[in-house]
């Protein structure tokens, strides 16, 4: 406020300032940081420690000029985060599938793009987000929560996807996801284009005689019954929600809009009354009602919920790689918080589409892919509800 004086170039009136801070002493103790400093003393302190042991015992001690005698000859663990082979998160890589059994969860690549019909290149999507996971550690500060000690994750690599066929590409993925899940890991999928997004679930799917809901973040409504006269990654949720025990009406899609939109595809919509919010929705709404409202329907009479997120749904302005950007998406904000506050309660297995690295030369749209899983595991180790789609599953795993 202008107190009609002029102070001398250099001079700064701190009176009011200090007029200010006698009245008033601020008080961090409510503050989120303030917490989250405080509760990380709470978090196990177990594994890294033997993970440096294991390094050292593994890649040979350090020279004998490194003054940190944790540092090993041969990078092995987290550390430095530059090297190493990049698996997600430097989580371990299982040779034998059949070791996923052991693991709360198991990443898998689905590195197909056949079904993408304008921008190739999501093949390199879990190459991408292995690669930039690197830059991450376990713990996240405002969660306090350390991934790495309170929970089991391991990499199982790539599914062995056929560039030149669709349905073909679909079985491995459907054998594959099945198969993750009926040891018990909750299935970590990262795609690939979203034509993935049917046989995903369909693996799912045939493990139980119980209802799954979907809540899938994108800006397209993907349930169109063809496209190029195939089931390309504008039908996913066409597919999916023909399965017996998939209903439409417990499908939610969040953000969808713009100019991408097939009409056919909002017909099928309409006919089978899926659940549509749109990016408008959640500006008027705000995330916490968005959310409400999609846990409520996609749970509704259902017995576990799995999560599909597009990476497109965000504005691409901050995700450049991806197929088909649209603007005027969802913030990063706004999407880590509904993400985080939807895995809350629980998931049957979620999967990340669309990152297509070739177009983002920056690696941020495969950084925000591994967020959103990160965030996703870090909710549900918080909540304590990793696990709880294991009692879904009440038939044998049969391939395809």
């Amino acid at each position: 406020m202008f107190t009609g004086k002029f102070e001398a170039p250099g001079k700064v009136n701190t009176s009011l300032f200090q007029s200010r801070r006698l009245r008033h002493h601020p008080d961090f103790r409510n503050s989120e940081g303030w917490k989250a400093v405080h509760k990380e003393k709470d978090i196990p302190y177990e594994k890294y420690p033997q993970e440096v042991r294991e390094a050292l015992e593994n890649g040979l001690p350090g020279a004998s000029s490194i003054e940190d005698k944790t540092i090993p000859t041969f990078s092995r663990g987290e550390l430095p985060h530059f090297a190493g082979i990049n698996t997600f998160l430097k989580a371990p890589f299982i040779e034998n599938i059949r070791d996923v059994a052991k693991y709360d969860a198991a990443v898998l690549g689905v590195p197909f793009d056949g079904g993408t019909t304008y921008r190739p290149g999501t093949r390199f999507g879990p190459q991408g987000m292995r690669r930039i996971s690197a830059l991450y550690t376990p713990y996240n500060f405002e969660m306090g929560v350390d991934l790495r000690e309170q929970m089991t994750m391991c990499d199982a690599g790539d599914v062995f996807t056929i560039p030149a066929n669709i349905e073909k590409t679909f079985d491995q993925v459907s054998n594959a996801v099945g198969y993750v899940a009926s040891t018990g890991a909750m299935p970590v999928i990262m795609g690939g284009d979203h034509s993935i997004g049917f046989p995903t679930i369909r693996g799912i799917a045939s493990l139980t005689s119980k209802k799954i809901g979907i809540i899938h973040f994108d800006r397209h409504a993907d349930i169109s019954e063809k496209d190029l006269d195939e089931r390309m990654h504008a039908t996913p949720y066409y597919y999916a929600t023909n399965l017996e025990n998939v209903p439409a009406t417990n499908l939610v899609q969040i953000g969808i809009g713009g100019w991408q939109v097939p009409r056919g595809a909002i017909k099928n919509a309409r006919e089978r009354q899926t659940n549509i919010l749109s990016i408008g929705d959640v500006e008027r709404l705000g995330t916490d009602k968005v959310v409400e409202m999609a846990l409520e329907a996609a749970w509704k009479d259902a017995d576990a919920v799995y999560m599909s997120f597009d990476i497109d749904s965000i504005d691409c302005g901050f995700v450049p790689g991806t197929g088909w950007p649209e603007p005027g998406g969802l913030l990063p904000r706004e999407a880590l918080s509904m993400v985080g506050k939807i895995a809350a309660e629980g998931l049957c297995g979620i999967e990340v589409v669309e990152v297509s690295p070739p177009y983002d030369v920056s690696d941020i749209t495969s950084l925000m892919g591994t967020r959103i899983i990160v965030d996703a595991l870090g909710a549900m180790v918080m909540n304590g509800t990793m696990g709880k789609h294991k009692s879904v599953f009440d038939k044998e795993f049969k391939p395809i």
